[in-house]
């Protein structure tokens, strides 16, 4: 009860991430595939290279966490904003240290992996919870970004090093991150925590999005669909806008009106 009370003082706004629903597995795994093939378009199509890419898509990001800090409630077009920048930069942390650095996958993906498990232990420590429906302090709310920006590297970085290891088509390397989110969905159905079912499947979309973009990306010589990173990323960023429009328009994934709508369903009783 004491928690609960100190919690409510501390509660300044509501909450500032969506509600999980299957809009937001939806958006998350569309951003995924922009996040892999949009840094391409730019890096490589456009020649920008890793350096100028990075510095051009931290500096958007960081004004566009400026933007999502500044509000005090969920927004879908500045929240989804603020995860297709954070998918592209967490992509770009990857290849800057592998291409830049020569940093082997394998490498990148632990050190992630041990950051990633710091930064838990951290906002556990200090909020006691991991949840994300009690993200209503700011304090909470830089741990959940600074969460999202590492599962993306993790993401990017595991994901990678299975296809380095297993030599797979993009097709085939769609399956074994879908696989796993299933397997996960169907633990969560026989009683795994929620919490930890979440961010496991969090941090699983991001090799079955970047999967997905290459595939739609690769040649077809090499198993893809031959749409290039450019076309890749105008279709799912058109989507993306689209389902983002839908929440915007009827508050579907907005935690404080499906609580409200909840209390106003009528109760069944029983005879």
């Amino acid at each position: 009860m004491t928690t609960n009370h100190a919690v409510d003082l501390r509660r300044t706004m509501l909450n500032k991430v969506p509600e999980v629903t299957i809009y937001f597995w939806i958006i998350k795994i569309l951003c995924t595939t922009v996040g892999e093939s949009f840094a391409d378009y730019i890096n490589e199509t456009l020649g920008f290279g890793l350096t100028n890419t990075t510095l051009l898509f931290s500096a958007a990001l960081i004004a566009a966490l400026v933007a999502q800090f500044r509000l005090n409630r969920y927004v879908p077009s500045v929240y989804w904003l603020c995860v297709v920048l954070i998918s592209v930069v967490g992509t770009l942390l990857t290849d800057n240290l592998t291409d830049g650095h020569n940093v082997p996958l394998w490498i990148s993906s632990t050190v992630f992996a041990v950051l990633l498990a710091v930064v838990f232990s951290i906002w556990y420590a200090r909020e006691r919870t991991l949840s994300i429906h009690s993200i209503v302090t700011t304090s909470r709310e830089s741990w959940y970004w600074l969460t999202v920006l590492v599962t993306f590297a993790l993401g990017t970085a595991v994901g990678d090093w299975t296809i380095e290891l297993t030599g797979w088509s993009p097709g085939q390397s769609v399956m074994l991150p879908l696989g796993l989110i299933l397997a996960v969905l169907a633990a969560w159905k026989l009683g795994a925590g929620p919490v930890l079912s979440f961010w496991l499947a969090y941090i699983l979309t991001r090799p079955l999005g970047a999967n997905i973009g290459d595939y739609l990306a690769s040649p077809k010589a090499d198993g893809g669909l031959d749409l290039g990173t450019l076309g890749t990323s105008v279709l799912f960023l058109g989507t993306i806008l689209a389902v983002v429009i839908y929440l915007t328009v009827t508050d579907k994934d907005r935690t404080e009106t499906i609580e409200a709508r909840k209390q106003r369903a009528p109760v069944t009783e029983e005879v």
